[in-house]
This record gives C-alpha cells, sequence and structure tokens, in this order.
C-alpha cells in the first residue's frame, strides 16, 4: 500500500503533526510506503532551475501512482493545495480519509443540512472522514501541580493523538479502490464549467457571460443551492471531468477550497484549466520563484487570466 499524506506545508506544527501521522502510519504499511510532502521533497536543498514547478512535478508524479490519500484539514480556510490533491486523487479512484479535530461543523443556509467542511465537495469526495472534534477529559491534580495551561496543552495533545490513531485504524480498514470517475474527450459543444469565487463581488455572471458572448455553452456549480448540497456536489464534480475546459476564479485569501479540489480533478482527467485572478498576491520561500497562487493550483492550471480578453484568446485557443 502507498499512502499521500497531505497536508498543509507553511508552518512547523502543521508539517510536525504529519511528521507524526506519518510515521505512526509507516509502521503499519512500511516507512518506504508513506509518502510525506516536503520531507520527501527535499525542498529546502532541493536544487532546480523553477523550483516550485520541479516540486509540482514530484507530487504530482507521486499522486499518479497511489493506493490511498490521508489529508489533514482544519478549519473554514482549507489549504488550496491540499484540496486540489484530494480533487486529483478523487477523480482517479483513490481512497481518501480526511482527518480533522475541528469542532465546528458547517453549513450552506442558518437550517441546512450539516457538513464536516465548508464546501460539500470535501465530504462527497471522502471515502471516510475522521473527526475528533472534543478535548480529552482534564486529569486529576497532580503532585507537583501543573499549570492550567500545561494542563489544557495535555488534553488537546491526548486529542489530537486519538485521532491519529483512529486514521491509522481508518487506513487498514479501506475498501478497494473506487472506478476513476468518467471522462472523455472533449466533443465540438462541450461546455465550459464556471466556477466562481465566494471572495469576488462580479461572481458567477461576469465569467459565465463572457464564455456565453463567445458562443460556448456554460455550466455552473449546483452544490450551493441543491437541496442536498453533497450529491450537488457529486453532480458539480462530474460536470467538471467531462467538461471542454475548466474556467476557475481562484480569487480570494487562498483559492476556495471547492475550487481548489475541482482543479485538481480537472487536472487528473486531463481537462483544460484556466485560473482568472485579476489581482494577484504572491508568496515567497527561500530558493523558489515567486508564485501567484499555491503551487499546486499555479502549475496544474494551464493559463493564468486577469480580464476578459484573456478569458477570450484562452476560449479561441
Amino acid at each position: 500500500m502507498s499512502v499521500y499524506v497531505a497536508h498543509r506545508l507553511f508552518a512547523a506544527h502543521d508539517r510536525a503533526l504529519a511528521a507524526d501521522l506519518a510515521d505512526r502510519l509507516a509502521t503499519k504499511v512500511g516507512l518506504n510506503r508513506v509518502f510525506l510532502p516536503f520531507c520527501d521533497t527535499d525542498e529546502e536543498d532541493l536544487v532546480a532551475e523553477v523550483k516550485g514547478r520541479r516540486l509540482f512535478e514530484l507530487d504530482r508524479e507521486r499522486l499518479g501512482r497511489l493506493d490511498a490519500m490521508v489529508a489533514i484539514l482544519h478549519g473554514p480556510s482549507l489549504d488550496d493545495g491540499v484540496c486540489m490533491e484530494i480533487g486529483y486523487a478523487a477523480a482517479s479512484g483513490i481512497p481518501v480519509i480526511l482527518l480533522t479535530t475541528d469542532f465546528q461543523t458547517y453549513s450552506l443556509t442558518e437550517s441546512g443540512p450539516r457538513l464536516e467542511f465548508p464546501d460539500p465537495l470535501l465530504q462527497a469526495v471522502a471515502t471516510r472522514i475522521v473527526r475528533v472534534a472534543t478535548l480529552e477529559t482534564p486529569t486529576l491534580p497532580s503532585a507537583p501541580p501543573h499549570s492550567r495551561f500545561l494542563d489544557f496543552q495535555a488534553r488537546n495533545t491526548a486529542q489530537t493523538s486519538t485521532a491519529l490513531d483512529a486514521t491509522v485504524d481508518a487506513l487498514l480498514a479501506l475498501p478497494d479502490r473506487a472506478p476513476r470517475l468518467p471522462s472523455s474527450p472533449a466533443a465540438i459543444g462541450t461546455p465550459v464549467y464556471v466556477e466562481a469565487s465566494p471572495y469576488t463581488t462580479w461572481g458567477r455572471d461576469h465569467l459565465s457571460k463572457t464564455c456565453v458572448d463567445a458562443g460556448h455553452t456554460v455550466v455552473v456549480p449546483q452544490r450551493f443551492a441543491a437541496p442536498d448540497p453533497v450529491a450537488g456536489a457529486l453532480a458539480d464534480l462530474t460536470a467538471v471531468c467531462s467538461a471542454a475546459r475548466l474556467l476557475a476564479d481562484v480569487s480570494g485569501p487562498e483559492t476556495p477550497p471547492g475550487t481548489a479540489l475541482l482543479i485538481g480533478a480537472a487536472a487528473a482527467s486531463g481537462i483544460r484549466i484556466a485560473a482568472f485572478q485579476p489581482r494577484p498576491t504572491f508568496t515567497h520561500a527561500h530558493g523558489r520563484e515567486p508564485n501567484w497562487r499555491n503551487l499546486m493550483i499555479q502549475y496544474a492550471a494551464d493559463a493564468h487570466l486577469d480580464n476578459s480578453d484573456a478569458i477570450l484568446s484562452w476560449l479561441a485557443a
């Protein structure tokens, strides 16, 4: 069994948590059967002319030969690189386990169905969700007594350890791989799937109108208005994997999680992808070229567009 551990890379505590999970997995499936990004691509010592692109290529190569993925996700702002990797795995028929210790749940309306994550696509593609949302019970007073802060830390550490052990158990109990999502070569008249960003004011109509005015049929997301958001999310995923193109607005502090997941699914399915972002924010890491988005999003996209004329040129190509 080859396992990919997907996690947020950009803070030490996130990398440490993922390393703890990878080590626990390795004791069960073998050290060489667990892939931990950043650790196993050795970013700090990697030498490449375009380092970010090379990291993307190394990770995508591993995504193409997996048996399972475990992804760590916390909070309402989910890491866009992780979500892209989840979409890639799901479209390839790879089982995905999602781990969270988030004590919140989410809904698209005040009284709507409760979701484990803010976008129903995450719940729709998960083979299993491991959610440990409560702290461990307080310990009895010790002698000498600890401060209340150390006791609180211990409760959080115990919660995390429980979640990691439950994730390992879930991985070992996984069913066989699911079939790859259906996709087919795009025919004349095959629609463009347009995914808007919830962070922008122009929304769906701005991008869709540009495509329609250019003579293209447009498909837009169903999951946010569907009575059953998870069923709507699965319909969106199927629509993307059978579209001619994906036009995705990646604006925001990060690419919205569902959008990132759809980009990953489209990349795995050979769908042409354009990322629309009129006002980019660049990120910088030692030895790496400036990136206008998470490198898994940036290099999965065939084009980076910033205005209507650029959209029209991409549609005509």
